[in-house]
């Protein structure tokens, strides 16, 4: 991973003014940072939160793939059923695929992704890479 030099305090100081903004703003802020129609079944503590980590990221990097594998692996143990997640809801996983970044939130009832609601990830898994055929490759 690159060593990023930013200034903390002002990320921050970022993440505090976000913990601020009213329902709106704060809707609208989502869209902005995530480029896409806000899901349903997003609270709005969970929007500050998500934004929160945006902001992190942007800033800070990301998680490298290891670790993201080791949280995969520890989201897995405690299932009732074997491949059952024992997630809370909320729990905003994040997978790399064909170079893009995609964020599955944990709901209620299953998962959503790009603001449609799934019954499972492999459902997911199938609409990425359903949608990864239908997009021309940035390496073409």
């Amino acid at each position: 991973m690159v060593q990023r030099f930013v200034d903390a305090a002002a990320v921050e100081a970022e993440i505090e003014r976000v913990r601020s903004l009213s329902g709106a703003v704060l809707r609208r802020r989502w869209q902005a940072e995530f480029g896409r129609p806000l899901p349903k079944s997003l609270t709005l503590d969970l929007l500050r939160r998500m934004i929160g980590n945006r902001i992190q990221e942007q800033a800070f990097g990301t998680l490298d793939r290891a670790t993201l594998k080791l949280l995969d692996g520890l989201a897995r143990r405690g299932g009732a059923r074997r491949g059952e997640r024992n997630l809370k809801i909320g729990t905003v996983l994040v997978r790399d695929y064909q170079g893009r970044r995609h964020a599955v939130t944990v709901a209620p009832d299953g998962y959503v992704w790009e603001g449609t609601s799934y019954s499972s990830l492999s459902a997911i898994a199938r609409a990425i890479r359903t949608s990864a055929w239908r997009q021309p490759s940035a390496r073409s």
